[in-house]
């Protein structure tokens, strides 16, 4: 058994999070033990025409589910454990995360009518648990929402760092500076890997500290008598907490609003994240019942997300909250990269309405929760890996990371580049890529979830794009003449009575398809059917140089 450890490999898949920003999940495999790191999602990009979310391909964790010993969670963002619904239905493990993470879990299971209360275990910064033959120590960090933690997990090989999304603030808004003692005494013994944030690698400096918003709060609530609605991500908890001080602090009553906000706002509270002062927060229903000067509405809708609430008070079709001339909306977020447009439609509907918008080019109303080139390079020094293997971001994200832990002296050759689906082998002396596994995205559209592909968006997008074109006709069964039809219907492409014309000519090229087709004795339906796009799909483009979708539609009697 010594020998077989000392000569054991571990092997590290990224499932997620790789050449993007979110829908993070890490495999880590040591022999018949596997962990699994994080569970997260990602929200659809422009061409993915009517997709909810989309979540890693987990299809390597199915077939190897009796490996698995338990799924680790860094902290509470959906881009971390939105996923987790849908692998927890698919596969029974324990699943390990601190309070504020499990208990924002919980909620978003009860969403799903799922009970798993007894796969979850709270852990603690600092606690360590065994799984298999590797234990995992949690070691507190800083984040953009509380409980947030980094992993070092022992195995054979020695030990892995993972860092997760973090950065170093030292005056954070619950007084728990990340551990960057634990950090270094780690470094000092040796890790032989380490897996770190790449979000922020190309902003220079270090990432202010959480705590100067609440002065940027204070200014706004004692400069104005107006009614103050606030939009921020309704994880970040810290930053809820500010906006309840400053509410506090001059007198205001709170409303809040929005599905998620509430949930948090419940959890959070509930398990003692959030400090509200008795009396402080009203219901959403009675702001009616108080003055401008003694309301904050804290909102979700930060990204501009359709139907979020401040979206929906933009285009005046929220039920409680009506934007009215003098609001002051105060947008506590940054855009994440894909949402600018959104984001920019609800600000100018906001200023139409007269309401005073303040937004993070104005003033300092939000802050990251990554580390910058500087805290990379603190932490690059502290746990001086033997490795590297930049996580978190884009392409040059990625790119930028391995070029700053090259700066600070790595050897380029222990700097590795993977990409989602690669099996990284990793032995006391060598880190290599040696093959891959089955990776990717999976879309989820309402209930189905892997059912929507590349096929069905393509349509979706031809459809968007050119429209479509029923086309019907009867023939018949005996001797295939045409008894009915063609008649030919218009979706998305043109306006029927605005081009009879057009339509007309449409039907003629129809029917002498469908004539030469029969004075050639074809019958079979799909011939039928592929003479019919032809036909049509040259006649319309080169009437309208537009290809719409053509579908036939042929009825035997």
């Amino acid at each position: 058994m010594a020998q077989e450890r000392n000569n054991g490999k571990v092997r590290i898949i990224p499932l997620g999070g790789l050449h993007e920003i979110g829908k993070n999940m890490t495999v880590i495999e040591q022999g018949n033990d596997i962990i699994v790191v994080d569970c997260g999602l990602t929200f659809p990009e422009e061409e993915m025409l009517g997709i909810d979310i989309v979540i890693p391909d987990f299809s390597y964790l199915s077939k190897n589910r009796d490996k698995i010993r338990g799924i680790i969670l860094t902290h509470g963002h959906e881009d971390h454990i939105g996923a987790l619904p849908y692998v927890l239905q698919q596969i029974n493990v324990p699943v390990y995360g601190t309070r504020l993470t499990l208990g924002l879990v919980k909620n978003k299971l009860a969403e799903f009518k799922m009970d798993e209360s007894s796969k979850l275990t709270v852990i603690s910064a600092g606690e360590t648990i065994k799984l298999g033959r590797m234990s995992v120590e949690f070691i507190r960090t800083s984040h953009s929402i509380a409980d947030a933690v980094a992993l070092a997990v022992t195995t054979d090989v020695g030990v892995i760092v993972y860092t997760s999304d973090f950065k170093v603030d030292f005056t954070p808004i619950d007084d728990k500076a990340i551990d960057l003692h634990r950090f270094a005494e780690l470094g000092q013994k040796g890790v032989v890997l380490m897996m770190a944030d790449s979000t922020n690698v190309e902003r220079p400096g270090y990432t202010m500290s959480e705590r100067t918003v609440g002065q940027a709060f204070d200014d706004i609530f004692a400069g104005t008598t107006a009614r103050i609605i606030v939009a921020t991500f309704a994880s970040n908890v810290h930053r809820i907490q500010q906006i309840i001080n400053s509410t506090h602090r001059f007198g205001r009553k709170l409303a809040v609003c929005g599905r998620s906000m509430v949930n948090v706002v419940g959890v959070a509270s509930e398990l003692g994240y959030l400090d509200i002062p008795d009396g402080l927060e009203i219901d959403i229903n009675d702001i009616g019942k108080y003055k401008d000067h003694e309301l904050t509405i804290l909102t979700t809708g930060s990204q501009g997300e359709p139907m979020s609430a401040l979206t929906r008070m933009a285009n005046a079709d929220h039920r409680n909250v009506e934007i009215l001339p003098g609001d002051l909306v105060v947008i506590s977020a940054s855009a994440i990269p894909g949402n600018e447009k959104l984001i920019g439609r609800v600000i100018n509907r906001l200023f139409a309405k007269g309401a005073n918008v303040i937004y993070e080019d104005l003033a300092d109303i939000h802050v990251s929760g990554h580390a910058c080139q500087e805290e990379l390079k603190l932490m690059h020094t502290l746990v001086k890996p033997k490795f590297f293997i930049p996580m978190h971001g884009e392409y040059r994200h990625l790119e930028r990371h391995a070029r700053l832990a090259k700066s600070l002296g790595m050897d380029d050759d222990n700097i590795l580049l993977a990409e989602i689906g690669n099996v990284i082998e990793v032995t006391k002396d060598l880190a290599k890529i040696t093959g891959n596994v089955t990776a990717g995205k999976v879309l989820v559209d309402g209930l189905g979830v892997g059912d929507v592909g590349n096929v069905v968006l393509r349509d979706r997008q031809h459809l968007a794009q050119d429209g479509l074109m029923v086309v019907v006709v009867t023939i018949s069964k005996e001797n295939g003449a045409i008894i009915g039809g063609p008649d030919i219907i218009s979706r998305g492409f043109v306006y029927v009575r605005e081009s009879e014309d057009l339509m007309e000519q449409a039907r003629v090229v129809v029917k002498d398809a469908l004539t030469r087709c029969e004075q050639k004795h074809i019958s079979e339906w799909a011939t039928l059917k592929s003479s019919i796009r032809d036909c049509l799909r040259t006649f319309l483009y080169e009437k309208t140089k537009r290809k719409p979708m053509i579908l036939p539609i042929i009825m035997e009697i």
